[in-house]
Order: C-alpha cells, then structure tokens, then sequence
C-alpha cells in the first residue's frame, strides 16, 4: 500500500497526514487513542478512487506535533476544524473510532453544518464512569513509574477479540508498536483528556445527517450496549455488529468493515 504522507502547520503544530484521491465528496478519518493515521491504510487504499479519503495524526500522535501543557477532546475539536478550513474542505463526511468517535461527536455540536454524514466506530457518547476515570488515573501512575511496555501489552489484550489475537499477531504486533511509539507524556495527557470528556448522549437527537455505527461484536470497551444507545437516540442511524472483532474492528475484520462503509458513503453520494 502507498501512501504519501503530508505535513501542515495548523494551530502551531506540524500536522503529518494521509491525502488520497480527488473526487468531490470527502471522508476524514481520523483514529483511536494511542494509534495514529495508519490504522486507516486499507480503508483509504480502497475508497481513494471514488472519494477524497484524509486520515490525520491527532495532536500528540503519530507525526504531529503538541505545543501544549493539557490536552482536551475540545480542543482536538478545534484542531480538527482549523486542519479543515486549512485545506479548504467545506463539507465532509467524518468517520472516528473510538477517541476518533468521540471527537467527531464534538465536531457534530460543534460544526454541524460543514459535516454531511457520520460514521461512528467502536464509540460511545457518554462520560467516563468513575470507574472508568480511576483506570486511567492508574494507567497514568503506571505509564509514570514502569514507561509503556506494560501498558503497551495489557492494552491489546483488551483491545483485540480472542480471535485476533491468536490468529492475527501481526496486527496485534503493529498496534502494540504504535504505542510504543507515542511519547509518554502525551499518552498521559490524552488519557486525562478522554478522562475529562464531556457526555454527548443529550445531544445527538439533533443529528440530522446520515449515520452508519459500527462497533465489533466482542468489543469490551465500547460494547454493542454502547452502540445501541447511540443507535436509538440518532433517528434513522444504522447499526452493524462486527463479527471476529474487539475494538478495532477495521483492522480486525476489514472485510465486513469496509463493505458497510463502501455501501453507506454510495447511499451518501447519490
């Protein structure tokens, strides 16, 4: 697969991110939290010849840069907004995965008008639970005290559905290493952000547009009880359970992933 990765500047940072066809409608991807933009490779690879396809590194991921103390899914937001208006993008369709989703919901509140479909993956809209809340806060002290390996290897255990992880290592190896990669202190600073985050759940009865939601079939972070309140607050949305699949369910079944997607965006685009 070949892609050329581009750089801009936008909100003083460096912006790494994958520009793929050039056809009138336009999809962004943008990805899960600690991965980056090459978690969407084959997705672009398919579409790029029907579609302007962009996957982007978020702040602090990947290839971009982060000139900040604290991090924010607001301020990914925001981001995500002036990467756009860089670009001279006016309308767009968004598909996010689970941090992705949730910066995606942002941008529906907050930039409804410039987004024309949905595409939400192995997501939710509410807040973190205290529970919750308390893992990161320990996956904080641990990253902290031991570095990433032990977060690194715990973290595609829960990830990843059994299937995978025994019968695709390679995918489990190249999201391990994607961690692995992202600096510490930005893993930290994003997971007080998702720790942080808003609840969305109020305000998706005012999503007009077209919504496909996605969510593997053996999701534990995300489930499909997840999905299914989303599902039942957004009118008309659709809803497809991912077999074979954990959290990453475009990495881990891409052949029921993308046909869902290509048959959504065909309906978008007629």
């Amino acid at each position: 697969m070949t892609l050329t990765e581009k750089k801009i500047i936008v909100e003083g940072n460096e912006v790494a991110y994958f520009d793929e066809g050039n056809r009138e409608i336009t999809v962004v991807f943008i990805h899960g939290f600690p991965f980056n933009k090459s978690m969407w490779e084959q997705q672009l690879v398919l579409l790029r010849d029907h579609y302007r396809v962009i996957a982007y590194d978020v702040r602090g991921h990947g290839n971009t840069s982060a000139h900040a103390n604290e991090f924010s899914i607001l301020q990914f937001t925001g981001d995500l907004l002036a990467f756009l208006d860089q670009l001279e993008i006016e309308k767009v369709i968004i598909c996010g995965l689970s941090m992705g989703g949730y910066i995606a919901l942002h941008a529906m509140e907050s930039f409804p008008n410039k987004i024309t479909g949905l595409i939400l993956s192995d997501t939710q809209c509410s807040a973190d639970t205290e529970e919750a809340r308390g893992k990161r806060m320990k996956a904080i002290e641990l990253i902290k005290n031991d570095g990433l390996e032990h977060y690194a290897s715990d973290s595609v255990k829960n990830l990843f559905a059994p299937f995978s992880l025994e019968n695709q290592k390679d995918k489990v190896d190249f999201i391990k290493n994607t961690i692995l990669k992202t600096p510490p202190d930005n893993i930290c600073k994003t997971l007080m952000a998702l720790a942080n985050r808003k609840e969305k759940c109020s305000t998706l009865e005012k999503i007009k547009v077209p919504v496909l939601i996605m969510v593997g079939e053996e999701d534990k972070v995300t489930p499909l009880a997840a999905a299914t309140k989303m599902h039942e607050l957004i009118e008309e949305s659709a809803l497809h359970s991912i077999k074979n699949a954990g959290h990453l369910s475009n990495l881990e079944n891409p052949e029921e992933f993308n046909t869902h997607l290509k048959n959504f965006l065909q309906v978008l685009g007629q």
